[in-house]
């Protein structure tokens, strides 16, 4: 995948612990001020894997954005996950391709490897893995004979890496987890959420779907000890109360859900989360966003969840460390203005670098969104953060990559 040599993510400032009568004093965790903008970089839209395979030949030739389908090479696009790699890169998922099941039988899914510049605000890419099944695990017919995996087969939104070096991915058409290797080849039969059903799983037979298109597990944290995984799905299960999402346990060791799960509430039933990641055994960084882009782009915010359920109301509890759409930038940052904001359809990534910064990164939707500049086609974007508050994470985490 190639190598790149460490990148600096800034210094974690320890914050002042002073009580002052009637004030919050800085480790408060009920009020967090503004974060801010500490470094920017990013990959240009129309990039591609060099020397891949066509794609985009089922969009129909109709230019979006100026940009016109299909494509000689794959797209390098649509960051779905993120993770941290020990030598200043990072690993990306890119999602199942150009939106839906039926436009995306030609984009082969791809774990990329990036390295970001932020002295020239540019993003390297590395190389990559691509998505294999070459030992038969999945149980039902794929696009290509190969069995290299498309976006016509899964809908992957969500990662995690164990200690071993192997991916656990959630997708979106199941709802399924997929395990990986570290070349990209599928390790087991993908395991089903019981109960729950997307219209696109071609395992229900005659059972109705009971969940939304395109609204599957598009978060994932691990627990600090390895030991588990929390799948989040983007969307409400039919029957639950609106706006509602669940936030399942899963046993990596007994390959099994455990049973346990709580729920997410969202601001408003129309939005959507986009990526979920741990801060410790209880907490988790979770990016809850509205359908808006550029101009009618309002929520787009990170909060802090915690599953202890201080209220008794079955609901993690939520507390905003991050508005994307107001970030301080008082060194002018990127160019850009004293206010920076993230209006981008769809934002799907978090990594915590240190106790007080993050990384977060959008899905551009290659070649459809354009909340940068009208008429453009969004590039791939890399923030760096920091944030009001030390978020107390477990050192484990903030030495997993």
């Amino acid at each position: 995948m190639g190598i790149v040599k460490r990148v600096g993510m800034g210094v974690a400032v320890a914050a002042l612990a002073i009580t002052v009568p009637g004030v919050a004093s800085a480790t408060d965790r009920s009020t967090w001020d503004r974060a801010e903008l500490l470094k920017f970089a990013a990959l240009p839209a129309e990039t591609f894997v060099p020397g891949s395979e066509p794609s985009g030949s089922l969009l129909g030739g109709t230019p979006s954005n100026g940009v016109v389908p299909p494509f000689a090479d794959q797209p390098v696009q649509g960051f779905s996950g993120v993770l941290r790699n020990s030598d200043g890169s990072f690993d990306v998922l890119s999602d199942n391709g150009f939106g839906n099941k039926g436009n995306s039988a030609d984009f082969l899914l791809r774990i990329q490897r990036v390295g970001p510049d932020f002295g020239s605000g540019t993003v390297d890419v590395l190389g990559g893995i691509t998505l294999t099944d070459p030992d038969g695990k999945v149980p039902f017919p794929l696009t290509r004979p190969d069995r290299v995996l498309t976006g016509a087969d899964f809908d992957v939104e969500s990662i995690s890496r164990t200690a071993d070096g192997t991916y656990w991915i959630g997708d979106e058409f199941g709802p399924w987890l997929l395990h990986f290797d570290r070349a990209g080849r599928l390790l087991s039969a993908p395991v089903a959420l019981p109960g729950v059903f997307a219209p696109e799983n071609p395992t229900r037979g005659e059972t109705p779907a009971n969940l939304n298109s395109s609204k599957g597990f598009e978060g994932m944290a691990q627990s600090p000890d390895g030991r588990t995984l929390y799948p989040l799905l983007e969307g409400t299960v039919a029957g639950d109360p609106a706006g509602t999402l669940r936030l399942h346990e899963f046993d990596i060791a007994a390959n099994a859900y455990t049973g346990r799960r709580w729920t997410y509430l969202l601001d408003a039933p129309g939005n959507a989360i986009g990526d979920a990641i741990a801060v410790d055994k209880d907490r988790f960084l979770i990016i809850e966003r509205d359908n808006g882009e550029g101009a009618t782009a309002k929520v787009k915010k990170i909060y802090l969840a915690d599953r202890r359920d201080r209220n008794r109301d079955g609901q993690l509890d939520k507390t905003l460390v991050a508005d994307l759409m107001d970030i301080a930038n008082p060194k002018r940052v990127g160019g850009f203005g004293r206010t920076f904001t993230f209006p981008f359809q769809t934002i799907e990534d978090v990594v915590i670098l240190d106790d007080r910064t993050i990384a977060v990164l959008n899905d551009n939707n290659f070649p459809f969104s354009n909340g940068r500049v009208p008429g453009q086609p969004d590039d791939n974007e890399f923030i760096v953060l920091t944030l009001d508050h030390e978020l107390d994470a477990d050192k484990r985490v903030l030495r997993r990559h």
